[in-house]
């Protein structure tokens, strides 16, 4: 994926250095692979309409990208070409701030097939793979071109803890390190989505 006032803080320095720093991230992960791992078969039939809008990152398994940040969060917005815009926002707490970067991502076959691939860097795309999904799109979980890429998203900041107990079992039986997973707070939500300068 906490302002300690409410005003811009970002640079178009900064904004690229992110963009930057998610897109090396996702080419680290072997992003020439689109595929999802082995064990998961992505969740269809996926329904774009109901999965857009703003999810919040409950957990994640740890990577430089995302390092020291808290209260992240991702908004999906369908485009007339087909594609979807990805806004990610979070709290540096390392830099005291907000960081922002706004991806591309595209579908690899069916578009009723929860399979993508998201950039936020150039030619650069990282597997995108839906790997569980509430019936109600409450909650998702999220796997990258490998087990070592984990995320759990809700529409919420928190989930009742027998919710997360299945969630967290369901990642385990597909290979995910769960007991690496970081938990990600959300004290500051409020305030970065009151904020439209991000």
């Amino acid at each position: 994926m906490n302002f300690p006032a409410p005003r811009p803080v970002f640079t178009a320095r900064r904004r690229t250095l992110l963009a930057t720093a998610l897109g090396a991230g996702l080419l680290a992960s072997g992003c020439a692979s689109m595929r999802p791992p082995g064990s998961v078969t992505p969740v269809s039939p996926f329904d774009l309409q109901r999965y857009q809008g703003l999810w919040y990152e409950l957990a994640r398994l740890d990577h430089g990208f995302e390092r020291g940040m808290t209260d992240v969060t991702a908004e999906y917005t369908p485009q007339a070409d087909g594609s979807v815009k990805v806004v990610n926002r979070g709290f540096s707490v390392p830099r005291g701030q907000w960081q922002r970067a706004v991806g591309k991502a595209l579908f690899t076959g069916k578009p009723d097939t929860a399979s993508l691939k998201v950039s936020f860097f150039g030619p650069f795309y990282g597997g995108y793979h839906v790997a569980a999904l509430n019936p109600d799109y409450r909650w998702a979980l999220v796997l990258g071109p490998d087990t070592q890429y984990c995320w759990i998203l809700a529409r919420e900041p928190k989930l009742p803890p027998q919710t997360l107990q299945s969630i967290v079992a369901k990642a385990a039986e597909l290979g995910v390190d769960t007991g690496a997973l970081i938990w990600v707070s959300h004290e500051r939500h409020q305030e970065a989505h009151s904020q439209e300068a991000l």
